[in-house]
């Protein structure tokens, strides 16, 4: 029986993925796989790599770093997350990714990002954590409006949370039987349309697929919701999701609130670490 994780994005509310995916390394939970979107991309390819805490620490550390993320990157690189900083600094020296577990991990580690052309969604599974590896993780986390499209050899990518924010189907669809999906927005949240919409149309004139995922966004999205209360109901889901909605800014800069929503983390999957064991048996 296959068994694997599916970790939805959120910006900073992924802290709270951070801390349940640090409960359940701490606990020696494994899987055959995992996918991850957007900050889910970002965060959870330190499952594959075994690196307990470093999510936290390197957010905290750089938090009100201008290099990290803020408006001065945007204006100056067009990227609100400064993609140089990002996927190169950080990574290769100033909190070093763990490359050779990450490769030495069978664990297989699949990302989503968005095809600017079509809008749908572009699955990438990676083995390695080399550059390209790194280009992917940055397509899946490139939110629209404050970030470029990633350019990937023909092709351009944004955010993976366009087009399935939650692939759950996606990894039943390679075999995976039993799925643990991570959320982070408290059970029964729905999504509307967003006044973002109309804001939006002007700035992605030259990628009108990429408007219409983000128009219809709510409509797949919320359908996903009810997929996986279904799967959960028969018992090839576990959902773990936040009690409550997580009081955090999708581009905090807060240490300590950075802090307690990863807290939140580590109690939600601390009370839930029997039954998820006894799950993924």
């Amino acid at each position: 029986m296959k068994k694997g994780l599916v970790i939805e994005g959120g910006a900073m509310r992924g802290l709270f993925t951070a801390g349940v995916l640090d409960i359940l390394m701490e606990n020696d939970v494994v899987f055959d796989g995992a996918v991850g979107v957007s900050a889910g991309a970002c965060f959870g390819c330190n499952y594959k790599s075994g690196q307990i805490g470093r999510v936290i620490r390197y957010n905290k550390r750089f938090a009100k770093d201008p290099r990290y993320c803020s408006w001065r990157s945007l204006f100056m690189t067009g990227d609100l997350f400064n993609a140089d900083f990002c996927y190169r600094e950080l990574p290769m020296e100033l909190d070093v990714f763990d490359s050779a577990a990450y490769a030495a991990n069978p664990m297989e580690f699949h990302v989503v990002a968005t095809d600017c052309a079509t809008g749908k969604p572009v699955y990438k599974r990676l083995d390695k954590a080399d550059a390209e590896a790194f280009r992917w993780i940055q397509a899946s986390a490139s939110m629209p409006l404050v970030s470029r499209p990633v350019k990937i050899s023909n092709g351009e990518y944004l955010d993976g949370g366009l087009s399935d924010g939650i692939p759950l189907r996606y990894f039943e669809s390679l075999g995976c039987e039993r799925n643990v999906v991570v959320t982070t927005r408290p059970r029964g949240y729905r999504k509307f349309p967003s006044w973002k919409i109309a804001a939006a149309k002007p700035f992605l004139r030259r990628h009108p697929a990429v408007y219409n995922a983000f128009k219809t966004r709510h409509v797949w999205y919320n359908e996903t919701l009810e997929y996986i209360d279904s799967r959960v109901a028969v018992g090839a889901a576990l959902l773990i999701s936040p009690p409550s909605s997580l009081e955090i800014s999708r581009l905090c800069h807060d240490p300590n609130r950075m802090q307690c929503v990863y807290d939140v983390g580590r109690q939600t999957a601390k009370s839930q670490i029997e039954h998820i064991k006894e799950f993924l048996r």
